[in-house]
């Protein structure tokens, strides 16, 4: 179990064969149920783990990573790789706003500021979230020297042209998303999962 699809099956965050609606809004077959994975504290510093490998020879005195789920992410990262380095590499995130950027808050951004920054992500489907974390560091005066996500789920649009830096995934899991329009699912009527994604929220949107 030494790569991260398997270490997220084996806590039921894959989920196929139905029908969900992505954050992005778009609908597919496939969902990476990532909040199943945080509970397990095991499993989730393995991953940690993973990432903090992958960037022990880069320079990096900073994580970060988008709320929520990268709040822990970019705790364990950085945990592993404060081990790893023999030095203290810190852990911190930026929050979305209400027009949904990702922004530093809690003063955050000064411990940014002419540093050497990992930013790093759980999943990425359109990569929106996480060049939003890209571009607040940048503004913040941090160093963007790499950016790496958990899965990527888009690797034919979701790479280091589009993060303008170096960018990689633990794992890759194609998942195809359809615009609500033409999305086959829709089609064939098979009912939305309300229960992970944001199906619920969608169908209220629609009533």
């Amino acid at each position: 179990m030494n790569d991260i699809i398997s270490i997220l099956k084996s806590v039921g965050a894959v989920l196929t064969d139905d029908h969900f609606v992505y954050t992005s809004g778009k609908h597919g077959s496939v969902y990476i149920n990532k909040d199943a994975l945080y509970p397990h504290t095991k499993e989730t510093s393995r991953v940690g783990k993973m990432f903090a490998e992958k960037f022990k020879h880069k320079a990096v005195d900073v994580v970060a990573a988008p709320a929520l789920g990268g709040i822990i992410l970019s705790q364990w990262v950085a945990y592993h790789l404060s081990k790893l380095k023999g030095k203290e590499v810190l852990g911190v995130y930026t929050e979305k706003t209400p027009d949904k950027n990702q922004v530093f808050t809690r003063g955050y951004d000064k411990l940014v500021k002419g540093k050497n920054v990992l930013v790093i992500e759980d999943l990425t489907t359109t990569g929106g979230s996480v060049l939003k974390v890209v571009n607040s560091v940048k503004a913040a005066g941090g160093k963007v020297v790499a950016v790496s996500v958990m899965v990527n789920r888009n690797p034919d649009q979701v790479n280091a042209a589009m993060m303008g830096a170096p960018f990689s995934a633990l794992g890759i899991l194609k998942a195809e998303a359809f615009d609500e329009n033409v999305c086959p699912l829709c089609k064939k009527g098979i009912p939305i999962n309300t229960k992970v994604g944001h199906g619920k929220k969608y169908l209220e949107a629609k009533k």
